[in-house]
């Protein structure tokens, strides 16, 4: 056997140092995600997150974020103002520094910030390095400075080019259209994080202005948490009223919680957040909390003789039912589990919560004795529903696993690699007819729907159960229902909600995006929840035919033609999918090659249960403003 030589070697000499700002231009998805949307919507929150900074300081209570018609940024805080003078170590001005070398600001040293959401010191600059060109604005000292960047680069030093009255710092930048193919912003998306900050940092006022739109929002909460835990359980039926707060520093960790009990069936909806950094997997703060509610309420219940002796403890499941509560923890070191600092890991979080909440809520039950009475009557009540959910769980079970039976109305895929395997969800029998014959017996199977799935906002888990499209959904999925919900078990990887384009499909859409949303969270979180686009309507010109998914493209298309061939236009809309043949729903809504699909996220979700709660729910007020506010949006209504 003869021995060859590799023409691509690997030595030293291959190996390649990424000086300054060209790591972030060559890796950008190590620092702000993927270059999508969700990349552009990181690059304004490291900006704005260093406004917020300077408010949890104590420097600043205005913040203004500006979305241009251009599609560039400004955010503008009137705190101290980037340091303009310059370092004697790196010869060079604060601002300088700050915009242009990675890990360099005032969150290392002692001195410049205790708190801080922006830890790594890299917003500022990679927002910079990102961007085809940025401009920092500084007023500080009477005086107004400036220096301007193109791709990163300075365009000059910092330079005094005016007076200034206030303090404050602004940074306007356009992203580079090479790194971002899409310039585009979800403007509902910024807002709700911006809520989110002006909650979670009392006295804090933040201006959100799109000028492509022309739309404005402002947010100022006096009362802090306790006014986003109002505003999350605004459509619900409260069983304690103010909510609960408790706000205490242990060990330099700064704590505040707001919680409130609803009478609603749902897991808990509780957020966590360190720094103002909403850490969506919890992590040592959560944990505190959740230990500490826990032992509270099995130790009042069992002193008010409410739990007998003989009873067994109150799980975490149960007390944590139809909970509403945000925990904040402020330190000056926070450690995250990754990067994108979804989960605290910080021991010290733990022992603080728990001591915080253990203290005061225990108080807070003996000081408030009617609501401690319904609180533990709600939770024995939960107590009872689990272990019926558990019973009527098993059964689901083990009619999946005899025989591996599944639903007898499911056409199944003939691949079993679930990777590859799709299952399309669709309304009614008669498209589940088409769908069925149209669709690609290899990798996608249909199950369709028969009738609608219970209120989930009326019932509890086991009578859900009970129900056969529910129960028809979590079989054929494979993969269990609530706690015991495991993704790794799917036997599809993506399904696809396919309904009628009507006031009935919406419904139907809702509803299974609620039950997802509160039974099988995993399914969105993993990627996994689809939402299918059939056409509305069927444009046919001549020989031509075209398929339109709005109005808005229907209109455009047929004014581009002359009036004469206007005439010879006829168009066709679909009230229901079940009007498609088979052939018209694979090329339209099924094929790979050209259907549209929309991916399900959590904020997706989360609006669909909110609207839910509220048009479902017992509060009759709320829904009636809804109706009565988008009333006159409703076109093509099915009556």
């Amino acid at each position: 056997m003869t021995n060859t030589t590799t023409t691509h070697e690997y030595g030293a000499d291959q190996m390649t140092v990424l000086e300054g700002l060209d790591a972030v231009k060559k890796r950008p998805g190590m620092y702000i995600g993927p270059t999508d949307i969700n990349g552009l919507h990181n690059m304004v929150r490291e900006i704005v997150d260093n406004s917020v900074d300077e408010a949890l300081a104590g420097y600043a209570d205005t913040i203004d974020v500006h979305i241009h018609a251009d599609s560039s940024v400004s955010v503008f805080d009137n705190g101290r103002g980037i340091p303009p003078g310059i370092n004697q170590k790196q010869q060079m001005s604060g601002i300088e520094i700050a915009a242009t070398i990675l890990h360099g600001g005032g969150k290392f040293g002692e001195g410049g910030y205790k708190v801080s959401a922006g830890l790594h010191g890299v917003g500022l600059s990679v927002v910079n390095a990102l961007s085809d060109w940025m401009y920092v604005e500084v007023q500080r000292d009477g005086k107004l400075y400036r220096q301007e960047y193109r791709e990163g680069i300075p365009q000059g030093p910092v330079k005094v080019v005016g007076k200034a009255t206030k303090t404050g710092t602004t940074v306007h930048w356009l992203p580079n259209v090479n790194v971002f193919h899409e310039i585009d912003y979800n403007y509902k998306q910024l807002a709700q994080r911006f809520r989110e900050m002006a909650y979670l940092t009392k006295g804090l006022r933040i201006r959100f202005i799109d000028d492509r739109s022309d739309v404005e929002t402002s947010f100022y909460f006096e009362g802090g948490i306790v006014a986003f835990v109002r505003h999350l359980n605004r459509d619900k039926t409260l069983l304690q009223k103010p909510p609960f707060y408790a706000e205490r520093t242990v060990e330099n960790v700064n704590v505040e919680v707001a919680m409130q009990y609803t009478d609603s069936y749902d897991r808990d909806s509780i957020y966590a957040f360190a720094n103002n950094i909403n850490n969506a997997d919890g992590g040592a703060h959560l944990t505190g909390f959740r230990t500490a509610i826990t032992r509270v309420i099995n130790n009042y219940a069992r002193a008010k003789s409410i739990l007998k002796e003989k009873e067994e403890n109150l799980s975490g499941d149960d007390v944590r039912e139809g909970l509403t509560a945000v925990v904040s923890v402020k330190l000056t070191d926070p450690q995250f589990s990754s990067q994108t600092k979804e989960k605290l890991v910080n021991p010290e979080a733990k022992t603080a919560v728990e001591a915080t909440v253990g203290d005061a809520f225990a108080a807070y039950l003996e000081e408030n004795p009617a609501e401690g009475k319904r609180i533990v009557e709600k939770t024995l009540f939960a107590a009872r529903a689990r272990k019926a959910a558990m019973a009527a769980r098993e059964t689901v079970r083990k009619g999946a696993l005899e025989g591996f039976s599944l639903p007898g109305k499911l056409a199944d895929c003939s691949d079993s690699n679930p990777a590859r395997c799709e299952i399309y969800v669709v309304e009614g029998d008669s498209a589940g007819g088409s769908a069925k014959q149209g669709r690609d017996r290899r990798f996608q199977a249909i199950l369709p729907l028969r009738g609608k799935i219970l209120n989930v906002e009326r019932a509890r888990l086991d009578r859900l159960l009970g129900n056969n499209e529910v129960r028809a959904i979590i079989t054929a999925l494979g993969a269990g229902v609530g706690d015991t919900f495991d993704a790794t078990k799917l036997r599809y990887h993506r399904l696809l909600i396919m309904s009628d384009a009507d006031v009935d499909g919406a419904h139907i859409r809702t509803l299974l995006l609620t039950f997802f949303f509160r039974y099988m969270r995993e399914m969105i979180t993993n990627g996994h929840l689809y939402i299918a686009q059939p056409p509305l309507f069927l444009v046919k010109h001549g020989k031509e035919a075209k398929y339109f998914f709005s109005e808005e493209q229907r209109e455009e298309y047929v004014n581009k033609l002359t009036p004469e061939d206007q005439k010879k236009v006829s168009v066709q809309r679909y009230k229901g999918l079940g009007e498609m043949n088979p052939e018209q729903l694979w090329e339209t809504t099924m094929n790979p090659t050209n259907r549209i699909i929309l991916q399900v996220t959590m904020e997706d979700a989360q609006l669909a249960d909110e609207t839910f709660t509220m048009l479902m729910g017992d509060l009759v007020p709320p829904r009636k403003k809804f109706i009565q506010t988008h009333s006159l949006e409703v076109k093509n209504l099915d009556v």
